[in-house]
Order: C-alpha cells, then sequence, then structure tokens
C-alpha cells in the first residue's frame, strides 16, 4: 500500500503582496504534496483571474493526495477587509496573524507535516497595533520554543543567524556566552537530524571588524564569542572561529563548511543573497515543526502585475520535503 502524501501547510502571507501570485504560480504544477493553502478563498480566485491563470479550489478533506497541476486545497480564511493588489492595509493584519497561529497549530496537532510560509510585511502588522518582529520570532512563541535560529540556504552556502530582526545596536547585548552556546546546538542537532549530516561543520564569524583585532577593534570576540566555540568544541562539536566576517566567503575559507554563523542579520544574508536571491530557502532551527520560507519579501509593486517569480516558494516546499524524509 502506497504511503499518503505528506500534507504541507501553505500560509499565503501578506495579502497585499506577491504571496497569494506565488502560491497560485506554484500550483500551476503538480507536486508529489498535499498542499493545503490557507487564504481567503476569494481573494486567490481574485488574483488567479488578475493573472490569467488557472486555478481550482478544493476543500482539505481527511485523505492526503498529491496536489494536481492548476488545483490547490484551501484552508479557508476571511479577509478583514477586501485586499488589493499592491496597497496594504492595516485591517488584513489580523487576518494574516490568524492564517499563522492557525497554520502552526496544524503543524503542532499533527494534522501537517510542515509549514512553508509566503512573505508578510511587518510595518503594516505592527501598524495595526500588533506587535511583531518576524516569521522567527513568532513561531518560536507560538511552538514555545525559547532558542529559534533563522537559517538561510542555497544549494551551496548556509548562513545562520546568531540574532535575527534587533537593531544594530543592540546586537552586542544579545551575545551572550550562553546564547551562542545554545545556538551552536541547535544547530548542530538540526543539521544532524533535518538534513542528515553526521558532523556538521560550523564557522563563526566574528562581531568586529577582523574578529577585533586581538582586542583592539572590540573585545566581544575574547570575551565571549571565542569562549563559546572552544566550549563547543570541548562538547565534540566541530566549531571554527571566530573568524573575521571579511573574508569568511572566500573559497578556500568555506571549503569543507556546513554552515557559517553571522552575528547579525546584515552581517551574513548579504552575501547569501548576492549568491542566490531567488533560489534561497529561509529554515527556522530549534522548531518542534518543520518551517521553511521565501529568501524574499511582499514586493507590493509585482503584486497582481504576473511578474512576481514563485521559485524560492518551490525552493522552500523541495527543502521542507526533503527534511521530512531525513526524520
Amino acid at each position: 500500500m502506497a504511503a499518503a502524501a505528506p500534507r504541507i501547510a501553505l500560509s499565503s502571507g501578506e495579502p497585499a503582496g506577491i504571496g497569494p501570485d506565488v502560491c497560485i504560480r506554484l500550483a500551476q504544477t503538480a507536486h508529489a504534496a498535499d498542499l493545503v493553502v490557507f487564504a481567503d478563498p476569494g481573494l486567490l480566485e481574485a488574483r488567479a483571474k488578475q493573472l490569467g491563470l488557472p486555478l481550482t479550489l478544493a476543500s482539505s478533506g481527511e485523505a492526503r493526495t498529491p496536489q494536481a497541476a492548476g488545483s490547490l486545497r484551501v484552508h479557508p480564511m476571511k479577509l478583514r477587509a477586501e485586499a488589493q493588489a499592491g496597497r496594504l492595509d492595516p485591517r488584513n493584519s489580523a487576518y494574516v496573524i490568524e492564517m499563522l497561529e492557525q497554520a502552526t497549530d496544524g503543524c503542532l496537532a499533527g494534522r501537517f507535516d510542515a509549514l512553508v510560509t509566503a512573505p508578510v510585511h511587518k510595518g503594516v502588522i505592527n501598524d495595526a497595533g500588533i506587535p511583531f518582529t518576524g516569521h522567527t520570532e513568532f513561531l518560536a512563541a507560538r511552538c514555545k520554543s525559547p532558542e529559534p535560529v533563522m537559517m538561510l540556504a542555497t544549494d551551496k552556502l548556509r548562513v545562520a543567524l546568531a540574532t535575527t530582526h534587533l537593531p544594530l545596536q543592540d546586537v552586542p547585548r544579545a551575545i551572550t556566552r550562553t546564547h551562542l552556546e545554545r545556538v551552536l546546538a541547535t544547530i548542530h542537532a538540526d543539521l544532524r537530524k533535518r538534513f542528515g549530516i553526521p558532523s556538521p561543520k560550523v564557522l563563526v564569524l566574528g562581531l568586529n571588524p577582523h574578529a577585533g583585532e586581538g582586542g583592539h577593534l572590540g573585545t566581544e570576540e575574547r570575551d565571549t564569542i571565542a569562549p563559546a566555540c572552544e566550549a563547543m568544541r570541548a562538547r565534540g562539536l566541530d566549531v571554527i572561529g571566530p573568524v573575521s566576517a571579511d573574508t569568511a566567503f572566500s573559497p578556500s575559507r568555506l571549503d569543507g563548511v556546513d554552515v557559517v554563523l553571522a552575528m547579525y542579520h546584515d552581517q551574513g544574508l548579504p552575501v547569501l543573497k548576492y549568491a542566490g536571491f531567488g533560489e534561497a530557502v529561509n529554515v527556522t532551527l530549534g522548531l518542534p515543526i518543520i518551517r521553511t520560507s521565501v529568501d524574499h519579501g511582499t514586493a507590493l509593486e509585482l503584486a497582481g502585475t504576473g511578474r512576481a517569480d514563485h521559485g524560492s516558494l518551490e525552493t522552500a516546499l523541495q527543502t521542507a520535503l526533503h527534511m521530512l524524509r531525513q526524520g
């Protein structure tokens, strides 16, 4: 008897952005997974018509069947206000949060095998009076996971972050030895469990130019980052660093490295996105569920135009399925 298709929760993201567009484009090709999109059905139908693409919506039933080209199962949500492509409306922020809550809870309850997320708009959610830093922090709180790790990956490079969406002035205080040791432990465990890498090699960046220049350009490397790396090496983890960020991404330095740990968001991600923007995937490590996402934002100027590329969403889906196969 053939195994049932894995069921994937697909959150459609900010309704004014390209989230609905890329979900509809993803649906134009058949997949071995049972895809269930969380969205207002009327929004999907209107956006598909605007894009000139065929789309048949079906309810999410008990039987798990592979998704057919041109069709999607839908978990119906209700927009708070009519959505117009490219025009943000704070009234729909509650719809976005409810979407994430229901999709996450469905994964925690075992009704879905993984969560794949389209982009949301942090600014309009906060404009609506809802505190929201990002998917990573939201999912960690919903899953009661104290140490989430944000990692972006292409087929040749992975970059994890010691801190995520923080103002730059707050980064040094957030980088403690305890926190770094927990981050490194999470990276090691999830690369083994979710990606099948027996002994992950982690290259750790310094915070300051030249990794502190022996304390002359900052002491965080000497006082915090190096001791954390040494402690993890003593526990048997393959950890290198801290090294200077300006040379860390050279081919010789990356040889044999499975993931680079950057200290803050814009230290590592510009390099990764230059190497593979639109084909990268965002993975949240340290959760009890599998969650992957696109590597881009809501691209309001592209919504409804037919010019949005769904390549990153396809990569996110395939990454989630790969992680499932690893067990």
